[in-house]
């Protein structure tokens, strides 16, 4: 039975090691509060009048509940272990979480728990199963539920009530400013997001762990929709159909590559993010930390935004979700395109061509 890689001899750089863990805690962020970041609400709004709704609500809520698992199992999924290895490494993120928390003399799910402590284990005990190797052979069986999950809940269940005093921090500095200076910050996290978003780190993971809510959450989500708008026009008439669709449905990181190469690629991004963040502020959107990571993938930037709207207007906030995350961000993506191709000439469109 192999417990680490499935190709002997494979080395894993400190870079492979980052990126293992960050896309496997991206991948498990998604399919564990997508559910309900797309159905909570309109199922919320069904369950008085059908019981039936009710229920379904209590499914897409409770699976939120598992991302400290998934994030273990797909960060080990990432390293390619072996089933016994990936059930250490989830075991030990769930422990690190501190989702589960002992009150009254009984245990009790609060929640999805520390992201980053989370990702802090999931880390660890991925080290602890690469530095072990095949050495133990057999008593692998013994050693890693034994010796490497209960090291690793130890460590990070002290390091958990540190993490988060920072996280919790981050988050409460975030939305004071934005509630201070509510344009310039709505700007930066907006364009903070839309460098994020193409970047290896999970937009998704980053507002769980930091907490972002209002006003913050919707920039967030806005900087995520102008990336989208700026790649989908780039990458429309140089490559298959397939990449700009794939690209618009939120498969963003894939022009990663593209923006390691030609970093200039990052103007016309940033500049569409600032103007829609600008825009964006005036209007009111809002978020939660759940909805933040998305943008308009799953809808759920906008559905989230809908909901933070003053007023009774049904249309008008149709409306006006609809001018901050689509009419906006996809005019002024195509406008600084323009500018800076064909007025400025800055770049060429080549640029997009999608070199994964």
């Amino acid at each position: 039975m192999s417990n680490t890689l499935t190709k002997p001899g494979t080395k894993v750089t400190p870079k492979t090691f980052l990126f293992n863990v960050l896309n496997g805690v991206a991948i498990a962020i998604i399919a564990g509060l997508i559910p309900n970041a797309i159905l909570g609400e309109i199922l919320k709004a069904l369950k008085p009048h059908y019981p039936i709704f009710g229920e379904l609500l209590l499914i897409t809520t409770s699976i939120q509940f598992g991302v400290p698992l998934l994030v273990g199992a797909l960060v080990a999924h990432r390293f390619n272990f072996s089933p016994l290895g990936i059930s250490v490494v989830a075991g030990s993120s769930f422990i690190g979480s501190g989702a589960a928390v002992f009150k009254n003399g009984t245990w009790v799910v609060t929640g999805i728990g520390d992201l980053i402590n989370t990702m802090l284990a999931a880390a660890l005990a991925s080290l602890l199963i690469l530095l072990s190797g095949e050495r133990f052979g057999s008593l692998n069986l013994i050693i890693l539920p034994t010796f490497v999950a209960v090291f690793t809940g130890f460590v990070t269940l002290h390091t958990l009530p540190y993490v988060k005093l920072v996280t919790t921090g981050i988050g409460q500095m975030i939305n004071t400013f934005t509630e201070m200076q509510p344009i310039l910050m709505c700007v930066l996290i907006s364009l903070v997001y839309s460098i994020i978003i193409i970047s290896p780190i999970s937009t998704v993971a980053t507002s769980m762990a930091i907490g972002i809510s209002g006003l913050a959450a919707g920039s967030a989500s806005i900087g995520i929709t102008s990336a989208e708008a700026v790649l989908v026009f780039g990458t429309w008439g140089v490559n298959r159909l397939g990449v700009p669709l794939t690209i618009f449905l939120g498969g963003v990181k894939m022009m990663l590559p593209n923006m390691v190469r030609y970093p200039i690629m990052l103007l016309p991004i940033i500049t569409t993010a600032a103007i829609s963040g600008f825009v964006a502020s005036f209007i009111g959107i809002g978020g939660t930390k759940e909805s933040a990571g998305f943008g308009i993938i799953g809808l759920v930037g906008p559905i989230n935004a809908f909901r933070f709207l003053e007023g009774d207007n049904f249309m008008m906030k149709i409306i006006l979700v609809a001018i901050a995350f689509f009419v906006v961000p996809f005019i002024v993506a195509f406008i600084t395109q323009f500018i800076y191709m064909r007025v400025l000439k800055i770049y060429k469109k080549d640029i997009y061509n999608f070199l994964g």
